[in-house]
C-alpha cells in the first residue's frame, strides 16, 4: 500500500468524489439527472486500486446542497482538498484519485442525444480545474526557514507545533515535536485541535450569513431577539461581534489597574480547572452568570474582549433559526466548503483521531503536578472557543472567508472593519505587518491546545498553525507564545509580502 488514510480522510475523498457526480447530476437536471447521477456512480462503484476501493463507497449522512450553486460551493474546495491531502502522502495515489474522479465525470455528462449541454460541460471544466488548483509540490519540502522557526518553538517551551502556509511558493506543511509529553512521534500535521477563540471567526461568520439571508440586523438591540436576559437595550448584534457591548466575561475580567474579578470556577485556574473540567454548563448559565457583575463600561464607548458576547451570539443564532449553532454551522460554513475535519460540541468530551495531547500544570500540597487534558468538557467556554478543528480546514475556512466565498462583499468589509482600540472587526483582528502589509487574523488557546490563523485580506496568503504545551494558572508559555506568533507573521507576511 502506498499511501495511509484515515478514516477521516477517506470520507474527505468521497465527499468530494461523490459530490461531483451529484454536482454533473444537478448541472443536468433539465435533461436527463438520474441517468447522469446512475452513470457517474456506476463509474465510481467499480474503479480499481487503493483510491478506487475507497470511491466505491458512498459516504453515509452526507448533506449536499440542494442547488447547483451550492452544490459547487461545496464540491470544488473538497476536490482540491483531496488533491492536496493525497499529494502529501503520494503522488500517484492523487494521480489515480483524479483519474477516477474524471471517468465519473465524463459518465455524467455522457449523453444519448449528442454534447453535453453548455452547463454540463462548464460544470465538468470547473471540476477539473478544481481538481489541477492544488499545489504541484508536496507541502514539507525546501521551506527550511520555517522549520527552523517551528523547531525554535519547542526549543522555547512548546510541546509540539504544526504549521501549514500557502504563499506565491506554493504550499508547505511541518511539524516539530512530538505529539505526547515525553514522546517521540511528531504531532500529525492535519490533526484535530481545539482552536480556542478562533470559534468567534466562525460564529460571527454564521451570523453575518443570517445578516445576508434577512434574518439577524446588525444594529438592532439584541434585547429585541433575546428578551428573556434583560439585555442593555443599547447593545446591538454589531457589539456582540466587535467586544463593544460592554457585557462581563464569564471566564473574569483583568481590570487596568491590575485586579481580577472571577467568573466561573471551570476557567483554567489550578486545581479548579482540573476538578471541574468535565462539569456541563448550559449557555443560557453562562450568560446569566455574567449578568450577575457590573458592565464593564457603557454599551458603544469601548472596548474589551468578553466570551459573554459569543455565547450571546449562539443563543442568537438558535433563536432566529430554532436550529442548533452546530446545525447551522454545518449549513453555512462547514457544509459548503467541505470542511470534514471540523466539530462544533456542546458537552462531548472527545477529540477526533488523530491529535496531538494537550496538558495543564498545577501545585497542590506543594509538588506540581501535570495532568493530560485533552478530554474535557468544552461546555464551560460554549462559543467563545470550543471548536475543533485541523491547520487544513483553518485554511481553506480563511482562505473562502477573505476569498468572498461565504459573505456578501459588503459584509466582508464591515466584518474587516476594524474597531480604534484593538482593531478588532466582527470576530477577527485586523493587524499590520512588519512590512507594512495587512493581515486578518484570530489565534485561540484552550487549555494545552492553541491555534493560529492569519489571511492576507484577499485570502492569497494564508498561515495556520496547531500548538499542544503544558499549560498553567500563571500562562507561563505565555510570552513564548506571542514571541513565536510575531517571529511566524515577518517571516510569512514580513518585508511588504502582505501588502
Amino acid at each position: 500500500m502506498s499511501v495511509t488514510l484515515t478514516e477521516q480522510d477517506k470520507n474527505t475523498l468521497r465527499i468530494a468524489a461523490w459530490g461531483a457526480v451529484s454536482l454533473m447530476s444537478a448541472a443536468g437536471a433539465a435533461g436527463s439527472a438520474h441517468q447522469a447521477g446512475t452513470d457517474g456512480s456506476l463509474a465510481l462503484t467499480s474503479a480499481t486500486g487503493l483510491v478506487g476501493h475507497v470511491l466505491a463507497k458512498a459516504p453515509k449522512g452526507v448533506k449536499y446542497g440542494r442547488s447547483v450553486a451550492e452544490l459547487a460551493d461545496q464540491v470544488l474546495p473538497a476536490l482540491n482538498a483531496s488533491m492536496s491531502l493525497l499529494k502529501e502522502q503520494a503522488a500517484a495515489e492523487a494521480g489515480n484519485f483524479r483519474r477516477t474522479v474524471l471517468v465519473a465525470v465524463e459518465a455524467a455528462a455522457r449523453t444519448h442525444q449528442g454534447e453535453p449541454s453548455p452547463t454540463v460541460a462548464e460544470m465538468a471544466r470547473k471540476i477539473t480545474a478544481a481538481l489541477d488548483a492544488a499545489p504541484a509540490t508536496p507541502p514539507g519540502q525546501d521551506r527550511p526557514e520555517l522549520q527552523k522557526l517551528i523547531q525554535e518553538m519547542v526549543d522555547s517551551g512548546f510541546v509540539g507545533v504544526t504549521l501549514r502556509v500557502r504563499d506565491e511558493q506554493g504550499e508547505w506543511a511541518g511539524s516539530a515535536g512530538a505529539g505526547e509529553l515525553a514522546g517521540t512521534e511528531a504531532p500529525p500535521i492535519d490533526g484535530h485541535v481545539r482552536i480556542g477563540s478562533n470559534t468567534k471567526t466562525f460564529t460571527a461568520t454564521v451570523v453575518l450569513r443570517l445578516v445576508a439571508e434577512g434574518k439577524i440586523a446588525l444594529d438592532t438591540p439584541v434585547d429585541d431577539y433575546l428578551p428573556e436576559f434583560g439585555l442593555d437595550r443599547r447593545i446591538t448584534v454589531r457589539m456582540l461581534l466587535q467586544h463593544t457591548s460592554g457585557v462581563f466575561n464569564f471566564t473574569g475580567e483583568y481590570f487596568e489597574d491590575g485586579t481580577f474579578v472571577a467568573g466561573i470556577p471551570a476557567t483554567p485556574a489550578g486545581k479548579a480547572w482540573v476538578d471541574n473540567r468535565f462539569h456541563s454548563y448550559r449557555p443560557e448559565e453562562l450568560v446569566r452568570l455574567a449578568l450577575t457583575k457590573p458592565a464593564r463600561f457603557e454599551p458603544g464607548t469601548d472596548w474589551s474582549y468578553s466570551n459573554t458576547n459569543y455565547v450571546l451570539a449562539r443563543l442568537l443564532i438558535e433563536k432566529v433559526t430554532g436550529r442548533s449553532v452546530a446545525e447551522e454551522m454545518r449549513r453555512l460554513v462547514l457544509g459548503p466548503l467541505g470542511l470534514t475535519g471540523t466539530v462544533q460540541p456542546t458537552t462531548e468530551q472527545d477529540i477526533p483521531a488523530p491529535h496531538a495531547h494537550a496538558y495543564y500544570r498545577y501545585e497542590e500540597d506543594g509538588q506540581a503536578r501535570t495532568v493530560d487534558v485533552t478530554r474535557h468538557n468544552p461546555s464551560w467556554i460554549s462559543s467563545g472557543g470550543d471548536m475543533i478543528s485541523t491547520i487544513r480546514d483553518l485554511q481553506t475556512f480563511v482562505t473562502a472567508l477573505l476569498g468572498g466565498k461565504l459573505l456578501p462583499a459588503e459584509l466582508l468589509a464591515e466584518m474587516c472593519t476594524p474597531e480604534s482600540k484593538a482593531g478588532y472587526g466582527l470576530g477577527v483582528f485586523v493587524q499590520e505587518t512588519p512590512g507594512g502589509g495587512t493581515v486578518i487574523t484570530h489565534n485561540g488557546g484552550m487549555a494545552g491546545h492553541a491555534a493560529l490563523m492569519y489571511g492576507t485580506p484577499d485570502g492569497g496568503r494564508t498561515l495556520t498553525a496547531a500548538l499542544n504545551y503544558v499549560d498553567d494558572a500563571d500562562m507561563s508559555v505565555g510570552a513564548a507564545f506571542q514571541q513565536a506568533t510575531q517571529r511566524l507573521v515577518a517571516e510569512v507576511f514580513g518585508s511588504g509580502q502582505a501588502q
